[in-house]
């Protein structure tokens, strides 16, 4: 699978090209997405090839990104406003470039990291000759079991990296807020200390001053 990523990232672009280039064999990609900015991937995919893409946003603002995917026409297939993750599956209807984009532009300050997966076609069988008429040995039947087992073991592993990555950044954000609150409610209580002290203050001065003006 051959990615090639386009937007208008700015400098974040070459960095997601880089990963791009990287992460292309295994088909999952997790790339930063700037605030007023779209990225767009493109893929050749051949007549009559199931695909599935899926995607999540791990961290920023609402967690929500627009998504569009287009076929070789500009016929648009699938498209979302704001979604946190989501998963879309569909079958090449002629050959051609396929193009995805995730969109930011409706976010001034927050910049958004994301995860997708874009699969195209189905894994070749485990054996050359799985799909033959005779019946599977008992070690085949073992491997094609095994083989599954590991698949769903790499999908879980997926989704709790995301979970597990998704939940630092709320815990960090959370942090950040509540060291800020901390410190406003020190300089409040440092304020209203120092106020209550001249306060008293006054009320002092004013009492000395009209017991001496009574004396003259």
């Amino acid at each position: 699978m051959l990615l090639r990523g386009y937007g208008t990232a700015g400098p974040w672009g070459w960095l997601t090209l880089l990963q791009v280039a990287c992460a292309a064999w295994a088909s999952e990609i997790t790339f930063e997405l700037p605030d007023n900015a779209k990225q767009c991937f493109y893929e050749e995919i051949v007549q009559g090839t199931k695909c599935t893409l899926e995607f999540q946003v791990i961290t920023g603002g609402h967690y929500d990104v627009d998504c569009r995917l287009e076929d070789p026409d500009g016929i648009v297939l699938y498209k979302e406003m704001k979604k946190q993750y989501d998963s879309f599956t569909f079958t090449a209807s002629r050959n051609g470039t396929y193009k995805f984009c995730f969109s930011n532009e409706f976010s001034t300050f927050t910049h958004k990291t994301v995860y997708f997966d874009f699969q195209v076609g189905e894994d070749p069988p485990l054996f050359p000759s799985e799909n033959r008429a005779t019946a599977l040995t008992q070690m085949e039947s073992a491997c094609v079991s095994i083989n599954e087992a590991l698949k769903s073991v790499i999908d879980d592993q997926t989704h709790f990296r995301l979970r597990e990555a998704q939940g630092r950044s709320r815990a960090e954000d959370l942090n950040t807020r509540v060291a800020y609150w901390s410190i406003g409610e020190a300089i409040i209580l440092l304020v209203v200390s120092v106020g209550q002290v001249f306060l008293l203050k006054s009320f002092f001065s004013d009492k000395r001053t009209t017991t001496t003006h009574v004396t003259s």
